[in-house]
């Protein structure tokens, strides 16, 4: 259980609007850049809300990983972005893999305000000392 997972909160994102509202576009970037950072995609999932309106409808995306998991949330109206990657380091260290990764898809989204957590998962699974 012991790992990594890294969030952020992106606003105001410079990217074509496509990245936030068209699966197909969102889907590739992420699972290209998973794959550069060498994760192992093991399935994923995209889906696009209705759009109320005629305001852009954001994408909830998740991409399974061996390592564990990768999700994106989009909110067009707001250029908005939430972004959250988790890797167990069970076997091996992945920590490096999940940082390139959230680097890749910053600068893939190109956001103006950006607010980034980092919590160590898995403390209650560390042998006592």
């Amino acid at each position: 259980m012991h790992g990594l997972h890294l969030t952020a909160d992106l606003l105001d994102c410079r990217c074509d609007q496509t990245l936030l509202t068209d699966t197909g576009a969102l889907a590739a970037v992420c699972r290209a850049e998973t794959l550069a950072a060498g994760l192992t995609v093991v399935s994923e999932l995209f889906h696009r809300f209705p759009a109320p309106d005629t305001a852009p409808a954001g994408i909830t995306g998740v991409l399974l990983l061996a390592e564990s998991h990768l999700a994106v949330h989009t909110w067009p109206e707001l250029r908005g972005v939430t972004l959250d990657a988790y890797v167990c380091n069970y076997s091996a260290d992945n920590s490096a893999r999940a940082e390139a990764l959230i680097e890749a898809l910053l600068a893939h989204f190109q956001p103006q305000r950006l607010c980034r957590n980092r919590l160590q998962r898995g403390a209650l699974m560390q042998p006592p000392s």
